[in-house]
């Protein structure tokens, strides 16, 4: 099924008649988002659109979650983001995102469909694809960690981000699909740490000092930076009964056990 072709997402819908849509599709990288943002565009928004549409046109009861994103904050000047504080998005990716926030909004409201979006923070696991800076940076330092000689690439390492774990997020997004009525959530852990710290932690837990592995690289700038991310969840404490278990130290750590396990796997 092609989510931006309509006939598509109608006849499987049709078909399948689920109780519950999680909408995750779509091009997911924000650093790619600006080499390809007509794709990023049309695969978040129009992806968006006609699952809403398809819901409101077959006229069934389902629950509908939408995947949205912190990136739809741009900079907040440090001040946590909640469910009330304007999106200024900064990225491709980030626009996106908060066209398809609006899509859903706009459909709850005026077609009565239970539709919600949960803006996450970032998330982690060691499932992450290596072209995502927090895998690339546990690969390499194990690889480093191993003899491999080499030196981590970074562009900059002064931003910072609230991390969280992605396990624990799909649970939060399960959950406001169990509610009696949809909204808007912001899931995010409500501590920021820097990229550097994120660094210094992993190489750290492998025994090494980073400075002696990192360089920065002015090719992987991006043109436009979110210096400080940060959410406050509070909402969905209260409402969902969801907080955070793990923050960034104990993700670190379970990225690299999954590493270091990947790689003896491999070995056998």
């Amino acid at each position: 099924m092609s989510l931006n072709d309509f006939r598509s997402v109608l006849q499987v819908l049709a078909k399948v008649q689920p109780n519950e849509i999680y909408n995750l599709a779509g091009q997911s990288s924000v650093g790619l988002s600006f080499e390809q943002p007509v794709e990023t565009l049309e695969s978040i928004s129009i992806g968006t659109l006609n699952l809403l549409e398809v819901m409101r046109f077959i006229g069934q009861p389902f629950k509908f979650y939408s995947a949205g994103s912190s990136e739809c904050f741009g900079n907040t000047g440090g001040l946590p983001a909640d469910e009330n504080t304007p999106f200024h998005p900064r990225s491709p990716y980030a626009v996106a995102k908060a066209t398809a926030f609006w899509e859903v909004a706009n459909y709850r409201e005026a077609y009565n469909l239970f539709a919600c979006t949960g803006i996450l923070f970032n998330h982690e696991s060691p499932l992450r694809p290596e072209r995502f800076v927090t895998r690339k940076i546990i690969s390499a330092a194990c690889r480093i960690a191993s003899g491999s000689g080499e030196k981590l690439q970074l562009g900059n390492i002064l931003i910072s981000r609230d991390w969280g774990l992605a396990s624990e997020y799909v649970d939060a997004m399960w959950r406001m699909l169990q509610q009696e009525t949809p909204s808007d959530y912001v899931i995010a852990t409500g501590e920021t740490n820097s990229l550097e710290a994120f660094v210094a932690e992993a190489f750290a837990l492998l025994g090494l000092n980073w400075r002696e592995y990192v360089n920065t690289d002015s090719s992987l700038l991006r043109p436009a930076e979110i210096m400080i991310s940060r959410g406050n969840p509070e909402k969905a404490c209260k409402d969902l009964g969801w907080r955070a278990e793990n923050r960034m130290r104990e993700i670190v750590r379970i990225m690299i056990d999954a590493e270091q396990q990947r790689k003896f796997d491999h070995l056998f």
